[in-house]
């Protein structure tokens, strides 16, 4: 593990004289910390490890240099984290906040840090390193005490207010890992042993229509394409119709790892904004005999992928409402939301039996399809947010969600019951 000393000195190195000859008229040289508490308890019903309860304080620090002057510019990108645990112990652990030895228990504290070289030339960037991906066939996720990041290459740029960007990674940070090398886990396929490249364009996010386009590969696993098209109509001040149609085609490839893949899944989602509310629905349907995977926490842009379930089971379909309420005139900032999504029609029976979609029956000695047939389950979330909007105290968030999830035996998930309580307050160091 890296102590804070050596966490903390290669951000200082590069604030303070690392890149004293960027160009500052250009660029302003960034140094963030975000302060982020966390609270996550989950009730699982009797299951093995009934309550898995943890409490733990992280630091995420996010340093952005200025690039140097010229036709190519160079900058540097550096990211440190320290958690520390406040409340955990042996059959509580396992919440993703921390990391668990082999005896069941929790770690202390942990704590790492990375780097990317950037290069700028025009509206085209290049980025080498360890970095956060957000991108809809591979995201990392920042749902715990630390983002998830992975190391690679990344190349972005604009053409006509149309942004497309390239990317290939091959090693991964987890959210509760302090090696780089640590793998990605999906509902069968894993970035182990693998790398994952993707390419695609999205249009300007100021239109009120547009789409994007992207294709992915996850190596020897599977070749995966992504189409999103939506609208928004304003009809009226502070009325408006928005629909989105997102989808993503799965085959295998190469060597199939994860065994025959071939999935198509797609959501279509509409909201009407009345005001301070709003009330969504949204269809989601996945046709084929596996579910539909990914790898990296959020690499799935579907409607009814939520705070705990995705909604993804082999032929699977799930219809959710969702209500959300700003409350600024009670108090600037604070805003509420609950939804709710039932699926059904789960049907994993014809998953291969050779592929990565299956279970080990001790009985029975052999490897069962993982998913039964008539699998069902539903999904409730509460949530409250408060973001102080201005003050010594702005972009303080207090974050509290209350999550609940049922399901029968065919659709094999847990039934829980959890509560995230999450406050955050972000310091800005440089500017």
């Amino acid at each position: 593990m890296l102590s804070s000393r050596m966490l903390v000195a290669p951000l200082c190195w590069l604030a303070c004289g690392g890149l004293a000859n960027a160009d500052p008229a250009s660029d302003a040289a960034t140094l963030k910390v975000l302060a982020r508490n966390f609270y996550l308890d989950t009730d699982n019903h009797g299951a093995q490890g009934a309550e898995n309860r943890e409490w733990a304080q992280g630091f995420i620090a996010r340093f952005e240099s200025a690039f140097t002057p010229g036709l190519l510019g160079v900058g540097v990108d550096a990211h440190g984290f320290a958690g520390f645990r406040l409340d955990s112990g042996r059959g509580r652990s396992g919440t993703g906040l921390l990391p668990v030895d082999d005896d069941g228990r929790a770690a202390t504290d942990y704590s790492d840090a990375g780097l990317a070289l950037k290069l700028r030339a025009g509206d085209t960037r290049l980025i080498l390193g360890e970095m956060e991906v957000e991108t809809p066939v591979f995201d990392t996720a920042d749902k715990r005490l630390q983002p998830e990041y992975a190391s690679g290459a990344l190349l972005q740029g604009v053409v006509q207010d149309y942004a497309w960007s390239a990317g290939r990674f091959h090693a991964f940070r987890n959210q509760n890992e302090t090696s780089s090398d640590s793998d990605f886990e999906g509902y069968g396929a894993s970035t182990r042993g693998a790398s994952i490249s993707f390419a695609g364009l999205r249009s300007p996010a100021s239109e009120p229509w547009g789409g994007a386009l992207y294709a992915g590969s996850l190596s020897d696993t599977w070749n995966q394409l992504y189409l999103n098209l939506h609208q928004r109509l304003d009809f009226a001040p502070e009325r408006s119709l928005g629909w989105a149609l997102d989808a993503y085609r799965t085959r295998e490839a190469g060597s199939a790892k994860a065994g025959d893949i071939d999935t198509l899944a797609w959501s279509l989602s509409g909201t009407l904004t009345l005001g301070a509310q709003a009330f969504a629905l949204g269809y989601q349907k996945i046709h084929g005999d596996t579910p539909f995977d990914f790898v990296g926490g959020d690499s799935i842009y579907l409607a009814n992928a939520i705070k705990y379930a995705d909604f993804n089971g082999p032929n699977e379909r799930s219809l959710q409402a969702r209500y959300d309420l700003d409350l600024a005139t009670l108090l600037p900032g604070l805003t509420f939301m609950a939804r709710y999504v039932r699926g059904s029609d789960i049907d994993g029976t014809h998953a291969p039996l050779d592929g990565a979609y299956t279970r080990f029956d001790p009985l029975l000695q052999r490897r069962l399809p993982a998913q039964g047939k008539g699998g069902k389950h539903w999904e409730r979330d509460l949530d409250l947010a408060y973001r102080v909007a201005s003050g010594k105290a702005a972009g303080t968030l207090l974050h509290f969600t209350y999550v609940s999830h049922r399901a029968n035996a065919a659709q094999a998930g847990r039934d829980i019951d959890r509560i995230y309580l999450v406050i955050e307050y972000p310091f800005e160091l440089m500017h």
